[in-house]
C-alpha cells in the first residue's frame, strides 16, 4: 500500500491535555499501526488557550517575548507574547501575537474579586509589542477572567474612564457603573498592519446572550451579582458607544467579558479564531496535500459545528478529498460528516478513568482510527 500523508490538527483537551500533547499522542497512536505513513502535527486553537503554541509550532522562527503585567487580580504575571519576525528577521514588519489567558486569563483571577477583574495585562502585553514595533497584531482573546468591556486594555492603550468628578473609576465590572465620560485622544493608534482578534464566540456584549448572562457565572459573577454587573457593564457601553459609535450588538462584542467590544472601540477586526488560527500557521495549505486528517476537542457537543476546531478543520479535508476522523474526551452531540469518530470516555469506560490517563486513550484512539480509516 502506498504511503499516505496524514495531518494531526485538534484543540486542547482542557484540563487535560494541551493541543500539542494531543497531536503527538494520536501521531503515535497512529504510527503504531501504520509507521510508513508520513504523518504531520499541526496542533490548533481556535482562539483561546493555546494559541501561541500553535503559532509557535507553525513558525520555527517564532521568538518568545517576556513581560511581566498586571494580573486580574493586581498580582504580578510573568507572560509572554510571541514575535512572528517580518521578512527580514526582525521586528519591523513582523506580527505580534498576544494572548489573553496568560496575561489576564480566568486561572490567574482570585475568585473572591470577580468584579474587580480586570484586563489590564492583557493590554500591557500588547502596548509591549506596539513598543517593540511590529507591524501588525493578532490577538487571541479566549479565556478571559474578567468581565470589563475591555476597559483595562483602553485604558493601558490610552484612553480613560472618568465619573462625575472627573476621576478615573476603579478597575473592573464593579467600576464601569460610574464612567460618565469616555476621553479617546490619546489612544495609541493601530499598527500599520491592522489587528485581528481572535474569538470563538459571536456573543453581543449586552442582553441574554451577552457577556454576563452567558459567561458571568463561570468568572463568579452569580445570580447575585448578574445584574448589577450588566447594569454596569450597560452603562460602560453607552458611553463607548457615545464616544466611537461602537455597536455592542455586534457579533463577537461580548467576548472575553467584553474585550471584544473594547477592541473594536480600538479599531480592531473581529474574525472567527479556528478560522483565522488555521489561515495564520498554514493549515490550508498542508492538508490540501493530505489523504487523511485527523482533530478533536474535549467535548464535542451543539457548539462544535459553530466554527470550532474540529468542523473547521473537516471542511478543509472535505474540500481537499481527505477522509477525516474526530477523537473527542466524550461525545455529546452526533458527529456530522466525519468518516470516523472515537470517544475517550467510551474507551476508557468512564469520563474520570479518560481524564486520569488522556494520553494513553488518545493513542488507543488514534489506532482505533488507524484501522477504520484505512
Amino acid at each position: 500500500m502506498s504511503r499516505r500523508r496524514v495531518v494531526v490538527a485538534p484543540d486542547s483537551f482542557k484540563g487535560t491535555a494541551t493541543a500539542i500533547e494531543v497531536a503527538d499522542s494520536l501521531a503515535a497512536g497512529w504510527r503504531e499501526v501504520h509507521p510508513d505513513d508520513e504523518v504531520r502535527c499541526l496542533p490548533m486553537a481556535d482562539g483561546g488557550e493555546g494559541a501561541l503554541d500553535a503559532f509557535a509550532i507553525a513558525r520555527p522562527d517564532a521568538r518568545r517575548m517576556p513581560v511581566t503585567v498586571t494580573g486580574p487580580d493586581d498580582r504580578a504575571v510573568d507572560a509572554y507574547w510571541l514575535l512572528l519576525p517580518g521578512p527580514q528577521g526582525d521586528t519591523a514588519g513582523g506580527t505580534g501575537v498576544v494572548e489573553l489567558a496568560n496575561t489576564s486569563g480566568i486561572t490567574l483571577l482570585n475568585p473572591l474579586r470577580p468584579m474587580e477583574a480586570h484586563s489590564i495585562g492583557f493590554g500591557q502585553a500588547i502596548r509591549a509589542a506596539l513598543d517593540a514595533g511590529v507591524e501588525r497584531l493578532v490577538l487571541a482573546i479566549g479565556g478571559s477572567s474578567s468581565t470589563d468591556g475591555g476597559a483595562g486594555v483602553l485604558q493601558v492603550l490610552g484612553a480613560q474612564f472618568v465619573g462625575v468628578d472627573g476621576v478615573p473609576v476603579p478597575s473592573g465590572n464593579g467600576g464601569l457603573g460610574a464612567v460618565q465620560r469616555a476621553v479617546f485622544e490619546g489612544l495609541v493608534p493601530l499598527p500599520a498592519g491592522g489587528v485581528r482578534v481572535l474569538s470563538d464566540v459571536t456573543n453581543p456584549l449586552l442582553g441574554r446572550l451577552g457577556a454576563v448572562a452567558v459567561f458571568g457565572a463561570q468568572k463568579g459573577i452569580g445570580d447575585g451579582l448578574a445584574h448589577q454587573a450588566e447594569e454596569n457593564l450597560a452603562n460602560f457601553a453607552r458611553v463607548v458607544t457615545d464616544a466611537r459609535g461602537t455597536d455592542p450588538h455586534e457579533p463577537g462584542t461580548g467576548a472575553a467579558g467584553g474585550v471584544g467590544f473594547g477592541l473594536v472601540a480600538w479599531g480592531a477586526e473581529l474574525v472567527a479564531g479556528a478560522a483565522a488560527v488555521g489561515a495564520e500557521i498554514g493549515l490550508p495549505a498542508l492538508v490540501a496535500d493530505a489523504d487523511i486528517v485527523l482533530t478533536g476537542e474535549g467535548r464535542y457537543d451543539h457548539q462544535s459545528e459553530s466554527g470550532k476546531v474540529p468542523s473547521y478543520v473537516r471542511g478543509l479535508a472535505r474540500d481537499a478529498g481527505a477522509r477525516t476522523g474526530l477523537v473527542a474526551g466524550a461525545l455529546q452531540a452526533t458527529p456530522r460528516d466525519f468518516d470516523a469518530a472515537v470517544s475517550l470516555t467510551d474507551l476508557a469506560g468512564t469520563a474520570e478513568a479518560a481524564m486520569a490517563d488522556t494520553q494513553r486513550w488518545l493513542q488507543e484512539a488514534a489506532r482505533r482510527l488507524a484501522t477504520e480509516l484505512t
